[in-house]
């Protein structure tokens, strides 16, 4: 991927400014992702900032408390803002950081801005109440809020020239921001049932005799909770290793961030995977000093030259 501009070019003081505010944001509201950003080069760091405010705003209309018909008001005003980001009719002296910062991220990287138009979508679904009914139907969701992220996060990191491959990066991309958002939904059953929402498909919580849901910290009676946990632990493992194969086609730095990402949802797996019910307990977590061990192994290259070599395997 080529970039618009020279990434390194000055950086004006209002612009400067609205990054700091969109990385405070950042670091402030999302400290899983701010640890696999802060492997990236200024600039990369920057629009990756940039690109979590704006999607932060969009989600934090569908989650707080306004009406729905509001809700819907607010989304389609920011679906506006996006649309005079996407034409460059944002200056620098707008007054939200938020849209100066990512016009200014979209003028030095080829990031694909209708991924949040897909954003904003998938939060309408939200808004609507929509429940799945099978896991094509959750697919199409999660492609919506995070498989699109994961095609705007590559715009910014581009890929390596000469990688094998990389016709497909974005499908790689896509997949693994399923995978990532399959182990939120894991992870915040119990927090989404509170706020009268149902994302697992209906299909899969009937076949495990859940389908009462999940409102109080036991599972529902009579139901095989763990085996359901399970089963969705295996397709968001699945997803991963798809995704994962994303990894060899970006550049060191690049790579570290996706691999860090990645390598904190997997550990959180790997915990809701050996207690199930932790979930219904409260919201499972990692402690920071393993969250800082991952980010190590991600500068590292370890899970880029795993992935490389059983990528060659595939091959001969």
């Amino acid at each position: 991927m080529s970039r618009t501009v020279d990434p390194h070019a000055h950086v004006s003081a209002p612009v400067q400014a609205a990054y700091s505010y969109c990385e405070a944001v950042t670091g402030q509201q999302a400290r899983n992702f701010a640890y696999g950003i802060r492997l990236l080069p200024t600039d990369k760091r920057q629009a990756m900032s940039a690109l979590y405010a704006f999607s932060r705003r969009v989600d934090d209309i569908g989650d707080g408390a306004l009406a729905a018909d509001a809700k819907k008001q607010r989304l389609e005003d920011t679906r506006a803002l996006l649309g005079r980001i996407a034409e460059g009719a944002v200056e620098e002296d707008d007054t939200d950081p938020v849209a100066v910062a990512l016009a200014d991220a979209a003028r030095r990287f080829p990031i694909p801005l209708d991924g949040l138009d897909e954003l904003i979508d998938g939060v309408l679904m939200d808004v609507r109440g929509e429940t799945y009914e099978t896991w094509d139907d959750l697919k199409a969701y999660c492609r919506c809020v995070a498989g699109a992220i994961g095609r705007l996060s590559l715009g910014v990191f581009g890929t390596q020239p000469g990688a094998p491959g990389t016709e497909r990066a974005a499908e790689y991309a896509d997949t693994l921001g399923l995978a990532l958002q399959l182990t939120n939904i894991l992870r915040d059953v119990r927090e989404d049932a509170g706020n009268g929402r149902t994302y697992l498909p209906a299909d899969d919580l009937a076949k495990f005799g859940c389908a009462a849901g999940f409102h109080t910290p036991v599972p529902p009676a009579g139901s095989d909770f763990a085996g359901l946990v399970h089963f969705e632990v295996r397709r968001a493992r699945a997803l991963f290793a798809e995704g994962y194969r994303l990894l060899p086609m970006l550049d060191r730095r690049s790579g570290a961030c996706v691999a860090a990402m990645a390598g904190i949802y997997r550990r959180l797996l790997d915990r809701i995977e050996r207690d199930p019910e932790a979930v219904l307990r409260g919201r499972v977590s990692l402690p920071g000093r393993e969250k800082a061990y991952v980010a190590v192994r991600g500068l590292s290259g370890l899970d880029t030259r795993t992935v490389s070599r059983q990528t060659a395997r595939r091959r001969a």
